[in-house]
């Protein structure tokens, strides 16, 4: 009986060291992961593991190393950041784990994403050891992945920024000339009728008149100088408005020139006053001006500016004379090519076109092979314009041809480094490479671009900060609008999107099925990708793959759909 006794306690002993010195294999119980299944933010797969290490697991002088693995492909493997943990009796930098109650431990670590990773696994692998006894514990699965939805996010299937161009059916013009008057005088001077600026003036009026392009009126504004007296003022004034309406009818009529003529006068020209003392570089002029904007009565203003006895000589020989004056102006409008005649001209001698007029007949067209023609003869004849290369990489882009946009564009740059189309378009190849942050600076510099909108929504996209791409987005229809709003849950706005879109393509039809199996409606995931797959035979093997659909993946239809 003793000696069996005695064996029995060796036993035990032997049990109880024996849970001391070995670590038990864990299981995914004592894990806990977010998102779960994973998911893309953007382009990247941010995940965050909670783990529990049980009461008595954690032997008191072992060190155990973690690693989270993403198993995808069969073979390939990629690693989050490895955290070490440890015992109460070793001295390291691990996280220490007390023996008796154990603890909680929190990993968090990002995977960038590649598209051979959509059906993948997580797995948390363990180096163990007991002083220096290694340890082995087999890994742990905790978690499946990955539903990839944001990466659907395209820079190919945002729209290039096109340079606009800066045609006018209307051209406003006006051509002015002064006649000025000896003061307190209204008659008109030859020295004045025949100065280089009259005879100038009244040139352009007669070859408006005669261009039936062309029309023209006319307006004279007459002035006397603020000193004087109002009374005075008012009589000189007039009396030289109309005088120089006289004069001018009589040259006018000399001419055969028959166009409207609108005369007033203005009594005392305080505010061509005010203009003209603010540009000088007279002394005292805040002064004057301090007295302008404390008296609005105009004798006070006149009385108190002569009072300034070192001012007022200066202003009454180079700011007063000046003031003594008729403006006359021409109000001319210069009517553009109607767009028939644009594209009949582009048809039959597109020389007689300004480079306005032939970046404008580009917007005339729907063919894309007339637009690409107008765009390489602007680059011939305008070499130095930017918007001739720059709309040159709009339309390879916009065939899939990179390589020729990105030279284009280089082109464009070399021209105009800093035009904000060229900006917006190096930036969504910058996309395409994945370089957000050369991106960024691009778009930085791209105020008032065409589609400067959705190439920011993309922006946010990729950089997983959904709310303000929709924000970008507006009320843009496009596939990426849509993903912004499928991503932030609003459903019902995507749905509306995807179904403005003028010209669906694979991916119109995909993001559909998407909403439809985010909202349960098996007949809108069916239909959708059926059209989907029909446009892109690719479709059906992501969607085989897409853990969106996972919930169909045991339905016969679905199945059969896919094969």
């Amino acid at each position: 009986m003793r000696k069996n006794s005695f064996y029995a306690l060796l036993v035990g002993l032997a049990v109880v060291a024996t849970s001391c010195s070995n670590l038990k294999p864990l299981s995914q119980s004592n894990f806990n992961v977010t998102p779960s299944p994973l998911e893309t933010v953007g382009n990247n797969v941010p995940v965050t593991v909670n783990g529990t290490f049980p009461e008595k697991w954690f032997n008191k002088k072992a060190t155990v190393k973690i690693t989270p693995v993403l198993k995808y492909a069969g073979t390939k493997e990629s690693y989050g950041s490895t955290q070490t943990y440890q015992g109460e009796k070793v001295s390291g930098n691990g996280i220490e784990i007390p023996y008796n109650r154990g603890g909680n431990f929190n990993m968090s670590f990002n995977f960038p994403y590649q598209p051979d990773m959509l059906t993948s696994e997580l797995f948390m692998r363990f180096d163990a050891k007991i002083k220096n006894k290694t340890v082995k514990l087999p890994e742990v699965k905790v978690a499946d992945g990955i539903i990839a939805t944001s990466t659907l996010a395209s820079a190919q299937n945002t729209a290039p920024s096109v340079a606009p161009d800066g045609f006018q059916r209307i051209i406003k013009q006006t051509q002015e000339a002064n006649i000025h008057f000896i003061i307190q005088q209204a008659n008109i001077r030859s020295s004045e009728t025949n100065k280089q600026d009259m005879r100038t003036w009244q040139q352009r009026v007669q070859d408006a008149f005669n261009d039936p392009r062309q029309n023209v009126d006319v307006e004279i504004s007459a002035y006397a100088s603020p000193d004087g007296g109002v009374s005075l003022n008012e009589r000189l004034a007039a009396q030289r408005e109309k005088n120089t309406t006289q004069y001018l009818e009589s040259e006018l009529k000399k001419r055969n020139v028959n166009v409207d003529v609108n005369a007033r006068y203005t009594a005392q020209d305080w505010e061509g006053f005010r203009q003209l003392l603010e540009a000088s570089d007279l002394q005292d002029k805040e002064l004057v001006l301090r007295v302008l904007s404390m008296y609005p009565d105009p004798e006070t203003r006149e009385r108190e500016i002569k009072n300034i006895s070192s001012v007022y000589s200066d202003l009454a020989s180079t700011i007063l004379p000046q003031l003594r004056r008729s403006r006359i102006t021409a109000n001319i409008e210069i009517i553009g090519k109607s767009d028939e005649e644009i594209m009949d001209f582009w048809r039959t001698n597109p020389k007689k076109l300004s480079v306005e007029e032939l970046l404008y007949a580009s917007t005339l067209t729907d063919n894309d092979a007339d637009r690409e023609k107008i765009y390489q003869y602007v680059t011939v004849n305008f070499p130095q314009d930017y918007r001739g290369w720059n709309n040159m990489a709009t339309a390879y882009y916009q065939r899939g041809e990179y390589n020729n946009a990105r030279q284009a564009l280089d082109r464009a740059a070399l021209v105009s480094p800093n035009a904000p189309e060229v900006n917006v378009n190096k930036a969504l190849f910058a996309m395409m490479d994945g370089n957000t942050s050369l991106a960024k600076e691009l778009l930085g510099k791209s105020s008032g671009a065409n589609n400067l909108d959705a190439a920011m929504g993309l922006l946010y996209l990729m950089e997983g900060d959904y709310n303000q791409a929709v924000d970008a987005f507006g009320d843009t229809k496009s596939n990426n609008a849509a993903l912004a709003q499928i991503l932030t849950k609003n459903y019902n706005a995507a749905d509306f999107t995807l179904k403005a879109i003028k010209t669906p393509d694979a991916l119109t039809y995909y993001l559909m099925a998407i909403v439809g199996a985010r909202t349960n409606n098996f007949s809108d995931v069916m239909s959708n990708l059926r059209s989907a797959i029909t446009m892109d035979k690719a479709m059906a093997v992501r969607a085989l793959n897409d853990l969106e659909f996972a919930k169909y993946k045991s339905n016969v239809d679905f199945i059969n759909l896919l094969k």
